[in-house]
């Protein structure tokens, strides 16, 4: 038998080698090219990303004061308010005990819903059972808190009314001004303007009040909680309203149990402030449909 050499030219086997070469540094080049340009991209994507869980910023109040908390687009959370009668300042502790601390005393309770309109606008509705009072809110979330910002700024638009918004209107500007540190702690200022404060007296009136809050991370999911509103200027009967409180997040659920000297929960009932000698138990729970 006889062995048949097939002989490949030189010349062909450099240019196959070339070629191959060229291949291959073309495909690595066009595999690393994507995957730089994705991860720029996905870093300012997942910055911006509302729906992103902010660890130090869970629920769109810190008590009664409102957050920077963004919503998404043409998302919405409801959030329930309740503020139970018992005055736990008046009787003793068993005296209040017995009624179990205002639970059986009534309770004022409140309604909210809000929906993202457009991106970075909140519009919300809200109805408490003090004076029947309708409030409608929107919130602008100018500024988000990032490299280049420190802190995150939102501006606020309100009118309320009350006998179901028929009566008593008492419309508001401000802003809230927060700033968050790490994943644990969120402080809060909201300067706020509100006209016609004590219209329940049939007296024009403004108020000017400054809303100082934060809220402290201890666990990955309890939150201790406080806010105050003492007022700058303007109608200011009584003591400025306070809050504070323990708070529990679960998933899309934030339910809080508040103490404060008063029951009023809107802009204008803030302003209004507080009562003396007095400590009312109520709780906040929110759900976010996102």
């Amino acid at each position: 038998m006889h062995r048949v050499t097939t002989r490949i030219p030189a010349r062909l086997v450099s240019i196959v080698g070339v070629s191959l070469i060229c291949a291959g540094s073309a495909h690595a080049q066009s595999g690393s090219q994507p995957t730089l340009a994705n991860a720029a991209a996905q870093a300012p994507a997942a910055e911006d990303d509302d729906a992103a869980l902010v660890l130090a910023e869970p629920d769109f109040r810190v008590v009664t004061l409102p957050t920077t908390l963004r919503l998404p687009l043409h998302k919405g959370n409801f959030q329930l308010t309740h503020r139970f009668n018992g005055n736990l300042r008046r009787g003793s502790f068993s005296q209040n005990a017995s009624n179990l601390f205002g639970l059986d005393q009534g309770a004022v309770v409140g309604f909210e819903y809000r929906f993202g309109i457009v991106p970075h606008v909140q519009a919300a509705i809200y109805r408490t059972a003090i004076d029947k009072t309708f409030q409608f809110y929107a919130k602008y979330d100018a500024i988000r808190q990032s490299a280049s910002s420190p802190l995150a700024v939102s501006g606020l638009a309100s009118i309320e009314g009350g006998d179901n918004f028929q009566e008593r209107y008492a419309p508001a500007l401000g802003l809230t001004v927060s700033r968050l540190l790490g994943d644990r702690v969120g402080l809060y200022a909201t300067p706020i303007w509100v006209h016609n404060t004590a219209a329940v007296l049939d007296v024009d009136r403004d108020t000017f009040f400054v809303g100082l809050g934060a809220r402290v991370r201890v666990t990955p999911s309890v939150y201790v909680v406080g806010d105050v509103s003492p007022r700058a200027a303007g109608y200011s009967p009584e003591k400025p309203a306070f809050d504070f409180g323990i708070e529990k997040r679960y998933g899309g659920h934030v339910f809080q149990l508040n103490f404060g000297n008063g029951q009023g929960t809107t802009f204008a009932q803030m302003a209004r402030g507080g009562f003396r000698d007095s400590l009312f138990m109520g709780f906040n729970l929110s759900r976010k449909f996102y």
